[in-house]
């Protein structure tokens, strides 16, 4: 017989950043809510994938338009001349609540780490580079964590764009992120203040 309790607690513990001790109060907490509320939460996982797709020009989970394009990059009043190089969806959302950003970005996906494990959308990106470049685009902003990871990443994104330096200015976010933190978790004031100090790179 199957022990549900520990076999759901199983699968919470594989998203990121819960533990075993976690996993097990999100299974405790389902099982003293109302059936109502279990099964509508179960109806929204089930359905997840039926209406969002991954927008073919920033890689983002989003709902898209019949060209696959999510809702910022099918906006045409946004800045083609800006492109914001994020490491995932969550950063992408800290950016706009911060309000101070108005041009396009690409979702890299994830960090390489310093012993060579992880991966981002490297040749996404550089068909997307390719592109927007054709579409105005003059200057890239790294906008990636604060983190030796997150410095590590950035250097490959920069040599992958080495080609197209001639015609593309590459900048970071000023240091208005303190060491060490994650773009997510920034405070709009914060975020905007490092978009407005960013520096050549």
């Amino acid at each position: 017989m199957h022990d549900r309790i520990e076999e759901l607690g199983r699968a919470f513990e594989r998203f990121p950043g819960i533990g075993p001790r976690q996993a097990r109060r999100f299974v405790y907490y389902l099982l003293s809510a109302a059936p109502g509320d279990r099964n509508r939460l179960a109806d929204l996982i089930t359905k997840l994938g039926n209406d969002i797709r991954q927008c073919t020009m920033c890689m983002r989970f989003a709902p898209t338009n019949s060209d696959s394009l999510c809702n910022y990059c099918a906006d045409t009043s946004r800045d083609d001349a800006l492109l914001m190089i994020v490491e995932k969806d969550q950063d992408m959302v800290a950016v706009e609540r911060a309000n101070a950003y108005k041009g396009r970005y690409f979702i890299l996906g994830g960090i390489i780490t310093l012993t060579g494990k992880g991966a981002i959308r490297e040749r996404d990106l550089i068909r997307v580079v390719e592109a927007r470049s054709k579409n105005g685009l003059v200057e890239i902003v790294l906008a990636l964590s604060a983190t030796n990871e997150g410095e590590h990443t950035a250097d490959r994104v920069r040599e992958l764009l080495q080609p197209l330096r001639a015609s593309l200015r590459i900048t970071q976010l000023g240091r208005g992120l303190a060491t060490g933190s994650e773009l997510e978790y920034s405070d709009p004031q914060t975020l905007s203040s490092a978009l407005q100090n960013r520096k050549e790179t």
